[in-house]
């Protein structure tokens, strides 16, 4: 579906829609991605928080409620602590990585930024950010947005998409590429 100057599909492009256009409409949308940026380093770093998010033995009650907590303990912003609250009562907080992927690209194009999704070990500090926007910037001709993952089982290094385009340098890769070689 195009919607708000980008393209997001599915139920978590409709949610990701629906908080664009609220945050666009409240002049926060600086506030409410620096919200999901803090959300997407908690899913990262709290096994507890990626349980409240993916368990369906958690109900709907206290799924709300801890969101809730969660939202006031990592100050985030109201818009995005209401829109958790709605995610938890809809039963919808296994949607959030996508969710937050799709509002990043909205973000992104409403900026007249190229998106590149990047795929690490260990989340990227401040610093390793700003290099790698720097890098993509010289190599696309333009500044990028990022989304980030992290996923432990890459060991090492960086996945890069942007677009249709991607860019593997990861250990395991690079292992299984090794691996397979050795075979002959």
């Amino acid at each position: 579906m195009e919607t708000s100057g980008g393209i997001v599909a599915g139920l978590s492009g409709r949610y990701a829609t629906a908080l664009f256009d609220l945050a666009r409409d409240a002049k926060a949308i600086d506030a409410v991605a620096a919200s999901l940026a803090s959300v997407t380093a908690g899913l990262a770093e709290s096994a507890d928080l990626r349980m409240l998010t993916t368990s369906p033995m958690i109900d709907r009650v206290t799924a709300t409620r801890t969101i809730e907590a969660v939202a006031g303990a990592m100050q985030l912003d109201p818009l995005t602590a209401k829109f958790l609250g709605v995610l938890a009562h809809n039963r919808r907080l296994s949607a959030l990585p996508a969710i937050i992927r799709d509002f990043s690209k909205l973000t992104a194009s409403q900026r007249g930024e190229i998106t590149a999704e990047v795929t690490s070990a260990h989340p990227l500090d401040a610093d390793q950010q700003v290099q790698l926007k720097a890098k993509l910037r010289a190599g696309l001709g333009a500044d990028a947005a990022l989304i980030l993952n992290v996923d432990p089982e890459i060991l090492g290094g960086l996945i890069v998409r942007v677009g249709s385009r991607m860019v593997d340098s990861s250990i395991r890769t690079k292992l299984n590429t090794l691996a397979t070689a050795m075979k002959g």
